[in-house]
């Protein structure tokens, strides 16, 4: 397995230098930040991740003003007070983006949240007592308890809502597999702990964060790079 140290040099040749990365590089919140965060907020953003998966981002930017005003700025208690036929009618508010199956959503992650909120005191100290080290537990979590959390679409929320984590885009596919890390699919039990424990490595190296680590891994590979005059 290639040294932490490396791959950050490599970044940041390609980026033009240490201060150039560092400068683009972004850290996750504390625990501290994590654990004040307001349930709304979160249902808020895994929704808007939501609604870009296989949309176009920009336009679900533009409109989320509207999102917040129709859904009570996702206030969790009014969400599941929302009978199915309000749902529908607000489905079709051109407003926001009309999908109903995506609004279905709300409730249901809504009523996850609340479960979660009830036993733990809210979703922020949920999030912050989640061990780094055991992020695709989390991943899972999000996949079989949340509705449409599954593949990228969790990890995405996660990073939104400012809890640690690496992210699988397909520069860091890439290197995983150039590097003989992973060979099977990405989503396997194997090909995700393989991934896990990789990132547990170099946490343990850097003493940097999850997304820090993965931000740069990212910049060191991939088409993304700089010409430095």
């Amino acid at each position: 397995m290639e040294k932490f140290a490396r791959i950050y040099e490599r970044a940041a040749k390609r980026k033009g230098g240490k201060a150039a990365l560092e400068s683009i590089i972004a850290k996750p919140k504390s625990r501290k930040e994590l654990a004040q965060i307001d349930d709304s907020r979160v249902l808020a953003e895994m929704t808007k991740k939501i609604f870009q998966s296989g949309f176009v981002w920009r336009v679900v930017r533009q409109k989320w003003p509207n999102f917040e005003e129709v859904f009570w700025q996702f206030d969790i208690d009014k969400i599941l007070m929302m009978p199915d036929e309000m749902m529908e009618q607000k489905a079709t508010n051109p407003a926001i983006i009309r999908n109903l199956n995506k609004v279905r959503t709300i409730r249901d992650n809504a009523m996850m949240l609340k479960d979660i909120s009830n036993e733990h005191g809210s979703v922020g100290k949920w999030l912050a007592d989640w061990p780094e080290d055991d992020t695709v537990g989390l991943w899972g979590y999000l996949k079989t308890h949340g509705a449409r959390l599954g593949g990228n679409t969790g990890p995405y929320s996660l990073r939104a809502i400012g809890k640690d984590t690496y992210m699988l885009s397909r520069d860091i596919e890439g290197y995983f597999r150039a590097h003989k890390i992973i060979d099977g699919g990405l989503g396997s039990k194997r090909s995700q702990l393989a991934i896990q424990n990789t990132f547990n490595q170099w946490r343990k190296e850097s003493g940097r964060s999850l997304q820090e680590i993965s931000m740069t891994v990212a910049y060191s590979c991939g088409d993304n790079s700089i010409t430095v005059e």
